[in-house]
């Protein structure tokens, strides 16, 4: 028991961050941690080994935070982050780009390098909360819009709505910080 407590409180840091990239609480990120560590002690059997340790507890952590967001629903802000409208200035009356996105290069060779998802997860830390924790949902916890929108109190015109310009403001981000940055390592001083 003493070496998978042991395992569990080296995993700790990483689940910690994890959460609250999701929840943007620090409170409710904790709660959802101890609960998924919890979980693992009351019941190691339940890790069949099939996969690493670190990968069963985010896919238990998942459910914790699904259950902190319900739970805290009433408290997230469901109002609108920005009423500024970006595909306006991104996109001409006509639909095209105003200024044709920089070629990204390869995407699968970006997304193998740290560096990057550095400058990713940076960049969805930065999204205005709402945008943000419904891009979470959505993509990190792979959420069905349907479940968001019951969470939330949001309906489904709303959510593909945030969910666009948290798409819009990632890729602004992005192109800032990563594609359009002269070395990498200037990335992080940008936001």
């Amino acid at each position: 028991m003493s070496d998978i407590a042991d395992q569990l409180q080296a995993l700790r840091p990483q689940l910690l961050k994890y959460a609250q990239l999701q929840l943007r609480n620090s409170a409710w990120a904790e709660d959802a941690v101890s609960e998924t560590l919890l979980a693992a002690l009351e019941k190691p059997q339940n890790f069949g080994g099939m996969s690493q340790l670190k990968t069963w507890l985010i896919g238990v952590l998942k459910h914790k935070l699904v259950d902190q967001i319900r739970r805290n629903s009433k408290e997230m802000s469901t109002t609108r982050d920005d009423e500024r409208d970006l595909d306006d200035d991104l996109f001409l009356p006509d639909g095209h780009w105003r200024d044709m996105p920089q070629d990204w290069g390869d995407p699968e060779h970006c997304l193998r390098q740290l560096d990057f998802m550095r400058v990713l997860e940076a960049c969805v830390e930065h999204l205005p909360g709402q945008q943000g924790r419904l891009f979470m949902m959505r993509e990190w916890l792979e959420l069905e819009s349907e479940e968001i929108c019951k969470a939330l109190s949001i309906s489904t015109t709303n959510l593909w709505v945030m969910l666009h310009r948290a798409r819009l403001r990632l890729r602004e981000c992005l192109q800032l910080n990563w594609f359009g940055a002269t070395a990498p390592a200037d990335a992080g001083e940008k936001f």
